[in-house]
């Protein structure tokens, strides 16, 4: 089994890493921005298709948010057992840097923008 977690990467490649009836399993859209479907053309068109000719299964993952889910997970974060990969961070005022940084870089872990706190309050007031 291989699974893609919203890459680029061709279904062709994809599909050398497979055994002849290997399960490849796309989770998320890819980089690319069809007009119809948006990044999600090689799920919801490519892989189903190719499926049905090749003896490989390709299929596409998604999952339905739970509330019981999304507050453990809150726990798990809060505690610190889970801590996410941080690529960089980058204040809200370098933005523009941080998503060169994802569209070039391919980064390693998440790019966090981060917002003062005050940030609302000074801009509201006219001060920066």
């Amino acid at each position: 089994m291989v699974i893609d977690t919203g890459g680029d990467r061709p279904l062709s490649l994809l599909r050398r890493a497979l055994t002849p009836h290997g399960t490849l399993a796309l989770v998320g859209g890819d980089w690319t921005r069809g007009r119809l479907l948006g990044g999600y053309g090689r799920q919801m068109l490519g892989a189903p298709l190719l499926s049905a000719v090749v003896g490989q299964r390709l299929r596409a993952v998604s999952a339905m948010e739970r509330t019981e889910d999304l507050d453990e997970l809150g726990d798990l974060l809060g505690s610190g057992a889970l801590t996410p990969p941080v690529d960089r961070s980058y204040p809200l005022a370098e933005t523009v840097d941080a998503l060169r940084h994802f569209a070039d870089g391919r980064p390693a872990g998440k790019v966090v923008i981060t917002v003062d706190p005050h940030w609302w309050r000074c801009r509201n007031s006219g001060r920066s």
